[in-house]
């Protein structure tokens, strides 16, 4: 929304924007008829070359009717609308035509009472460092929220090799153990037959002990037999 309420004059030499005119112990102005300075102070003029002229652009100092500020707010209505502004919420937007807005309104409080309307700046110019700050905090935290969301996505990512090394690694050990288990049952196995085998051994050895015994027996009972009878 361009503000409507510019005198545009040509001069040769530019004119920059001025400081704000000096005011007493109580806040008021201690020159008068400075009402231009103060609007300059607050909408800086704007300066611009055009077809080798200098040009000059300056806030109206016309004082504002009802019907102006009934016009300014259909207006900023409209414009709202016409650049799809958002009615809530953070909306680059909506802030630039209601400052917009709200400098035409300091315009106009300036020219019937220029303390109010140094008040007001004072009151938008505490807005603006707000939101500024507001802003840069707002930017700092989603860098960290974004720096955050690299590192855990980081972090992620190294779990995961991790885990999939610790799979691996799970996998290599269960290997391990398999073969091992089919080793011992190898082994207990082996040794069961050898166990087994011996034993057939030492039965066999017995047996072969207690036969011979029984056959030498037999024979020492046929030796002294024949003696006890003669």
């Amino acid at each position: 929304m361009k503000n409507n309420a510019f005198d545009k004059k040509f001069n040769n030499q530019p004119s920059g924007a001025k400081k704000l005119p000096p005011v007493d112990d109580k806040g008021r102005l201690k020159t008068p008829n400075q009402t231009e300075d103060v609007l300059n102070s607050i909408l800086p003029p704007r300066e611009w070359d055009e077809n080798g002229q200098y040009w000059i652009q300056r806030v109206s100092s016309s004082p504002a009717t009802r019907l102006d500020v009934i016009n300014l707010q259909e207006q900023l209505d409209h414009m709202l609308q016409k650049r799809q502004a958002r009615e809530t919420g953070i909306c680059p937007v909506r802030r630039e035509l209601y400052s917009q807005c709200f400098d035409e309104l300091i315009r106009q409080v300036t020219i019937n009472c220029q303390e109010r309307g140094l008040l007001l700046l004072r009151v938008r110019d505490e807005i603006r460092m707000s939101i500024a700050a507001y802003q840069t905090l707002y930017e700092s935290s989603v860098a960290f929220g974004m720096r955050k969301a690299l590192q855990e996505e980081q972090g992620k990512t190294d779990m995961e090799i991790k885990i999939k090394e610790l799979e691996e690694e799970k996998a290599l050990l269960e290997q391990q153990v398999t073969e091992l288990k089919a080793k011992c049952e190898m082994i207990e196995k082996h040794e069961a037959e050898q166990r087994a085998m011996e034993e057939r051994k030492h039965a066999e050895e017995i047996a072969f002990l207690k036969k011979t015994n029984v056959q030498l027996k037999t024979q020492l009972e046929g030796i002294l037999s024949p003696q006890k009878k003669s």
